[in-house]
């Protein structure tokens, strides 16, 4: 018999087969932290918002947001119930490989990777976009330059910066985090204080709740009422929500190097969701009512910076950019943490081509490998970004980064598509699923199936035409109007079908332990380890510590 020291956290770990690797410093609050600033309303409400608005218009967001945003809050309580009961940095495919198997576990990991990638370079770009429409806002000279080079080379800097915070940060990163909730929330009431009290005018309820807006080229035949407008515009503006409200997966990819993570985790998740889905309600509702000309704004493209220049001065107007710029820059930062640790869970565990690189600790116990390849990533798929594309006319050029609105679909799809395996599964284990401390008691028999349900439905949007011009059938069809995240989502499904079936399944188990397990057992649930006097049944007699094998 063995004298095994372990903290609670350390000997939930221990039973699902790791040692602790990663510095377990971060509390409850800077759990939830990181999932509310990749969230960040300061980002998606502002970089997508010229999608509801020509997707539905003022209905798609002030009805919208909130609908959509009951059923992503169902999501989050299913994951919630998954992490408590294994809170590890591997999250989603770690629950899909344990409920499902390898095969289960192979393809949610790559999804979920890919998702996370895709968001690290949407965010990373949208805030170089918004720093730049800042800057423009405040100089003419700046705005005179501007051009898609410049705001790569911008988008560049962002990556580098926040890949430096996550490689050299240690303990400030959580800090960091801890401050981003602040800047949010104290941000966003600034831009709704500004929006409520210094435009001349406001639009009135009944146009903010009711006004219909379809500027999607077209699409059922550019009416704002009929069965076209309600069952196919007016879904694709719900991309706001959607995109806005993801990456709280943070939470699980966090939970070990978070204090009491089966508690702290869960709980991270959904508030993360709920606090963001009221404040960013009440942030959207400010602009719509800020709206001084519906009517520039849908010419305009839909964009919050043609609403900022009609109620505001041009210092104003860029005050409010500059205060999302800087969430944006915080959302980035995290979103590049939650990657890194996933990215260094799933290379633990072999899934990925040069592992042993990934799955590899600084000596601030960072996978900095796993941060700097993340960056490099995001850079390349975010390079298409560079080609100009004018969706406008030639007298009236709306010059605008295609390659943005893919990536942006893609890691809405690949995120979401990840979250539903392991709650599909869970589901299917029904009562035989051994719920942790935090858990939904018996109400997942409906949660999870609604779950399921909704993001079958808005991945199947989300691959649609948003314009009649990018249907190839199309007299009017040009490239340059394609929704690109079909081909990338259906050629990712792809190339994961042929990795799984000439390679993958010949050597792939799924997760791996890291613990050596003690001489006579087969499995870490062997393993006793109680909180008073904890124990470990077999091997021979010797002191142990966490970071030590148990053998």
């Amino acid at each position: 018999m063995a004298d095994v020291h372990l903290s609670d956290d350390e000997r939930l770990l221990a039973e699902l087969g790791y040692k602790q690797e990663l510095n377990r410093s971060w509390s409850s609050f800077s759990n939830f932290a990181i999932s509310f600033s990749i969230i960040s309303i300061l980002a998606g409400c502002f970089t997508t918002f010229g999608q509801a608005w020509n997707n539905g218009g003022p209905i798609a967001i002030s009805i919208g947001w909130p609908l959509i945003s009951v059923f992503i809050l169902i999501i989050g309580f299913c994951m919630s119930e998954l992490v408590s009961a294994y809170p590890t940095s591997g999250g989603i495919y770690w629950w899909a490989s344990k409920l499902g198997g390898a095969k289960a576990g192979y393809y949610t990991g790559w999804l979920n990777l890919i998702g996370l990638l895709a968001i690290d370079a949407s965010v990373a770009y949208g805030a170089a976009t918004f720093f730049d429409l800042s800057f423009s806002t405040m100089s003419e000279s700046w705005a005179a330059g501007y051009s898609l080079q410049r705001v790569f080379w911008m988008f560049l800097v962002v990556l580098f910066l926040t890949a430096m915070i996550n490689i050299f940060g240690g303990h400030l990163l959580a800090m960091l985090n801890n401050i981003s909730v602040w800047w949010h929330v104290a941000g966003a009431a600034i831009i709704i204080a500004i929006l409520v009290f210094l435009p001349e005018k406001h639009m009135s309820v009944n146009d903010v709740f009711t006004m219909r807006v379809n500027n999607s080229g077209g699409l059922a035949g550019g009416d704002t009422s009929g069965f076209g407008f309600w069952f196919y515009v007016l879904p694709l503006g719900f991309l706001l929500t959607q995109y806005t409200i993801t990456g709280f997966d943070a939470s699980a990819h966090l939970s070990e190097e978070t204090h009491d993570a089966a508690d702290g985790a869960a709980k991270g998740i959904w508030r993360s969701i709920f606090y963001s889905a009221i404040g960013g309600w009440i942030l959207l509702l400010a602009f719509l009512f800020a709206v001084q000309d519906p009517e520039a704004v849908t010419a305009g493209g839909g964009g919050v910076g043609v609403i900022f220049n009609q109620a505001l001065s041009s210092s104003w107007a860029g005050t409010v950019l500059l205060i999302a710029s800087i969430g944006q820059f915080f959302c980035t930062t995290a979103c590049m943490t939650s990657t890194s640790r996933m990215l260094f869970a799933f290379s633990r565990d072999g899934a990925v081509p040069g592992s042993s690189y990934w799955a590899r600790l600084n000596s601030r116990k960072v996978p900095a490998n796993a941060v700097l390849i993340s960056s490099v990533i995001a850079a390349l798929i975010t390079v298409p970004a560079l080609v100009e594309v004018n969706i406008g006319t030639e007298e009236a050029p709306i010059i605008v980064p295609t390659a943005f609105y893919a990536v942006v679909s893609v890691g809405v799809i690949g995120l979401y598509v990840a979250f539903a395996i392991p709650i599909f599964l869970r589901w299917r284990a029904g009562d035989s699923f051994k719920q942790g401390s935090w858990n939904l008691g018996n109400k997942w028999k409906w949660m999870a199936p609604i779950a399921v349900a909704e993001i079958a439905v808005i991945s199947v949007y989300f691959i649609l035409p948003f314009t009649p011009a990018a249907n190839p059938f199309n007299e009017n069809f040009e490239w340059k109007f394609v929704n690109y995240a079909p081909i990338l989502t259906v050629g990712s499904l792809i190339v994961l079908w042929i990795g799984w079936h000439l390679s993958a399944k010949k050597w792939f188990t799924g997760p791996k332990m890291t613990i050596d397990l003690p001489e006579g057992t087969t499995s870490a649930d062997e393993i006793e380890l109680e909180h008073h006097g904890k124990t470990a049944h077999g091997g021979t007699t010797h002191d142990w510590k966490p970071g030590d094998p148990l053998s």
